[in-house]
């Protein structure tokens, strides 16, 4: 199942990690065992943030996902299941019913 990663770094513990200069190499690190098809990164809320899209083959794989941004970065890590716009077409497909259904 296609998931983003929404993980957010405190400011102190990634302005620490810049400064000693482990940010880029801790991320190639945790990017290359998470194999995501795209990652962002993007000011959130005044925290630096990371936001990738990759595969989840089975739930059992959260911690795995999860703790190296913890680990790393004290982050805040939430997942969330995600779509493109073949999945939602596909999706859809089967809807059409039930929406009438429902209206």
């Amino acid at each position: 199942m296609r998931m983003m990663l929404k993980a957010s770094i405190p400011v102190e513990k990634g302005s620490q990690t810049i400064a000693d200069g482990s940010l880029p190499q801790r991320m190639r690190d945790i990017l290359g065992e998470l194999k995501p098809e795209a990652v962002y990164f993007v000011a959130y809320e005044g925290k630096r943030t990371v936001i990738a899209f990759f595969d989840l083959a089975d739930s059992s794989q959260i911690p795995a996902a999860a703790e190296p941004f913890f680990m790393a970065f004290n982050a805040e890590v939430q997942f969330y299941p995600a779509m493109n716009a073949e999945d939602l077409e596909k999706g859809l497909a089967g809807t059409e019913a039930a929406a009438r259904k429902y209206m």
